[in-house]
């Protein structure tokens, strides 16, 4: 006999027990092993299911939503969710939810560990070490600290602000460009400074770009940008990979108006941009001032776990005929 509980697809490992967590309100179906689904299993696999437990891999389009006509809700295990249309979503009676905050100390931390292990040449030390060449210690590999330097952040959001007083150990000044100023009194508690995005490109030894990518955030970081960065500085990215242009970057790196790159998140992830490229340049790749990571912001096994929870809730809370807690649409009223 058929179950009559709600039909739940997953389209990305996760937990046993976030599997038992939505087993206690409707059928899950799970993914084989640590992987993620296509578009085309998607489909094939949502056409018929009441709810949708989405990961940054998926993409929600009208095309989507026109296919799997009986799903209520869609719930992101992600804080951004430039992939999913909103608005789409609103049109077709679909509650769409996003975690608004399990991400934010994970992803300082790793930002954090980027900019250190890229200023003081950590990789290279690593495969220097692992070359069998390393003899004992050398004056070689010098490079720079984070006392006394200044950290811009392009966007003071709960990402910044956690990286802000992170920064405060490392007695570093912090300049933000965000066109929401702090209160004056939160500026003071996290001991940073507004200022234009000139002046903080100028300023810069370290520029984070801490931005959701919409429409006025895609290249901010082009060839123009990078030409009124200070020479040598550092640029690191763990918000979009779009928010940068990744071969300016490269040329940048090149002719060392850039010190190095490191990065999170790359361009290709951007699944909502009609010509996101196939692969990262192989020249940013190649080059020797760069460090990456793939897509680990929220990487920590403890934090992965509490977001799926929290993304099943979303569900259970919307196929119980209730508004989700972290709703980013209005599903009943036609408004985003």
């Amino acid at each position: 006999m058929a179950s009559s509980k709600p039909r739940v697809v997953i389209t990305h490992w996760v937990h046993d027990d976030v599997i038992d967590h939505l087993h206690q309100f409707s059928t899950p179906v799970p993914v084989a092993g640590r992987t993620v689904l296509s578009r085309d299993e998607v489909l094939a696999r949502a056409r018929d299911a009441d709810g949708l437990l989405a990961c940054m891999t998926d993409r929600v389009d009208d095309d989507l939503l026109d296919r799997c006509p009986r799903l209520r809700v869609i719930s992101a295990t992600l804080k951004g969710y430039d992939n999913f249309d909103a608005a789409a979503c609103t049109q077709h009676g679909v509650w769409l939810t996003a975690l608004p905050s399990q991400l934010t100390a994970p992803t300082a931390e790793l930002c954090i560990g980027l900019i250190i292990g890229l200023m003081r040449h950590v990789a290279a030390g690593d495969r220097h070490v692992r070359s069998g060449a390393f003899r004992g210690w050398r004056p070689e590999l010098y490079g720079a600290g984070l006392a006394g330097s200044t950290v811009g952040m392009i966007g003071m959001g709960a990402i910044g602000q956690a990286l802000a007083r992170r920064l405060r150990a490392f007695d570093a000044r912090v300049l933000y460009h965000d066109v929401r100023p702090l209160m004056p009194e939160h500026e003071a508690e996290l001991d940073v400074r507004r200022a234009s995005l000139d002046e903080l490109l100028g300023a810069g030894h370290v520029v984070l770009p801490l931005l959701p990518l919409r429409d006025d955030t895609a290249g901010l970081l082009d060839r123009s940008a990078l030409a009124r960065m200070r020479t040598g500085a550092y640029l690191v990215n763990v918000s979009r990979g779009s928010v940068v242009d990744e071969a300016a970057v490269a040329d940048a790196l090149e002719s060392g108006r850039l010190g190095g790159y490191a990065a999170d998140v790359f361009a290709l992830e951007d699944w909502a941009r009609a010509d996101r490229p196939g692969r990262i340049d192989p020249t940013l790749l190649m080059h020797p001032n760069t460090l990456f990571t793939p897509h680990l912001g929220s990487g920590v096994d403890d934090v992965r776990r509490a977001m799926s929870h929290a993304a099943v809730d979303q569900i259970a809370q919307a196929l119980a005929g209730g508004r989700p807690e972290y709703a980013v649409n209005d599903a009943h009223s036609g408004t985003t």
